[in-house]
């Protein structure tokens, strides 16, 4: 029976990933920042196989913690990024853990022995920081792939930001260490939706459809998008958690990454369907995913599944 340790595991995709694995008959070891807050992860117990589960403490930015957790794995997710729109201190809540948190974990890595596959959640922003704006040159109409030339501003969300730095950090990991005894892989989600398998209230992804669902504005950021109703891209967390396996354990696909995603719609479309009402217009494919599809076998459900998920 393999072990693969997900950093992150407890989180609204990282649940997902867990149960997945879990399913799939894998013993699964999950990181947590404060292992005394269990109501950050005693949903995870009540999943089939937990027999299978240990939950264990880690801060992505303590190089020890890391050694340690990843010691016994023959795979690794790592998806301990913290994903937020309301930041404080940019540096302290978002930078250090997403990017700091990723050189950490990569020199960790090379020094653990038997590792056999490491997944990293990028994210969307890892190819666009205007998400979900379209890149600077592309026109509606125009799809997103991965054979475009990765779009970074600075005008770009914070978060997003850091997720496109931690990405060209592991890509210049990669390329710095052409030996590597194991493969990295990469997945980049785009608006993950879907219902959370957890009473928690700190995920974003769960705020945003909520926000979506009532029609609320608590920031300029979401103001924007309805101002401009927005064409959203749309992946289903079944979906993502099902594409973070098969990028686990498919071979020979050592330093790519795959866009997640499914269809997009505008913005008042999502509240509609967040509704269980019928969308007014049609939705789009703005991001590619051929590549997942193809390397992958992933099928992707239609936009309107998860968001009715939520809903139901």
């Amino acid at each position: 029976m393999k072990k693969v340790g997900i950093i992150g595991g407890s989180g609204f995709i990282g649940s997902y990933n867990t149960k997945k694995f879990l399913d799939e008959g894998f013993k699964v070891k999950v990181s947590t920042t404060d292992i005394l807050k269990k109501d950050k992860y005693q949903h995870l117990l009540t999943f089939k196989n937990s027999e299978n589960l240990e939950i264990v403490q880690l801060d992505v930015q303590n190089k020890q913690e890391l050694v340690d957790f990843l010691q016994d794995c023959e795979i690794v997710i790592h998806g301990g990024t913290p994903f937020q729109l309301d930041v404080k201190d940019l540096r302290t809540e978002l930078f250090d853990p997403t990017i700091k948190g990723t050189e950490n974990f990569l020199e960790a890595v090379l020094k653990t022995s038997g590792i056999e596959k490491v997944v990293f959640i990028a994210s969307v922003a890892a190819y666009n920081t205007n998400f979900p704006l379209l890149p600077d040159g592309k026109t509606e109409g125009e799809q997103v792939t991965e054979t475009d030339v990765p779009f970074m501003s600075e005008q770009g969300h914070p978060y997003a930001q850091a997720k496109f730095i931690a990405n060209q950090t592991v890509n210049k990991f990669i390329a710095d260490n052409p030996n590597l005894s194991f493969e990295i892989t990469s997945v980049s989600p785009v608006g993950v939706m879907g219902k959370s398998l957890s009473d928690r209230q700190d995920s974003t992804s769960t705020g945003i459809q909520y926000l979506f669902q009532n029609k609320i504005a608590p920031n300029p950021f979401i103001q924007m998008l309805y101002d401009m109703d927005v064409l959203w891209a749309l992946v289903d967390v079944e979906d993502v958690a099902e594409g973070i396996y098969k990028a686990a354990t498919t071979k020979n696909i050592h330093g790519k990454n795959y866009l997640l995603t499914s269809e997009s719609y505008r913005v008042s479309d999502i509240s509609l369907l967040l509704n269980n009402q019928s969308p007014l217009g049609k939705s789009k494919v703005v991001y590619s995913n051929d590549l997942a599809k193809k390397d992958l076998g992933l099928n992707f459900r239609p936009a309107d599944v998860p968001l009715n998920s939520y809903s139901s």
